[in-house]
């Protein structure tokens, strides 16, 4: 499948495999979600591009510095639903893109990967975020 890499700040649908379910030994995600690309990386070496996507989850973190929240307007402007999101910035999934948890948008004509992006401001809160944490 050739796809052109998403840019920073994109929500893309992608089968993220929250930590947890890594350590229990879990290979494969429970289910598809919007997750936002952080950062991106070429390897010299063979020319792949290295994705960082961080999940959204409708779930309240315990503790608000462990996600950013997600905007309404912001979540309108993707096309998400009108429940409270975060983004979680306490884990990362790292991946060669396009890779096989790429997932097509439900709905979406003609079919899309990329949800759109999130404004600058939103994206340098996120990653200040993560790196804190």
């Amino acid at each position: 499948m050739k796809l052109t890499p998403p840019e920073r700040g994109s929500v893309i649908r992608y089968a993220y495999l929250w930590a947890d379910e890594h350590n229990r030994g879990q290979e494969d995600a429970r289910k598809d979600r919007p997750s936002l690309v952080v950062a991106l990386s070429v390897h010299r070496e063979d020319g792949n591009t290295e994705v960082l996507a961080l999940a959204i989850t409708h779930t309240r973190p315990s503790d608000t510095s462990q996600a950013v929240i997600l905007p309404a307007d912001v979540k309108k402007h993707l096309g998400l639903d009108t429940e409270p999101s975060w983004i979680v910035t306490t884990e990362a999934n790292a991946f060669i893109w396009p890779g096989p948890d790429i997932r097509p948008i439900p709905g979406r004509k003609p079919s899309a990967f990329v949800y759109g992006r999130i404004p600058d401001g939103l994206l340098r809160k996120v990653a200040q975020s993560f790196l804190a944490n």
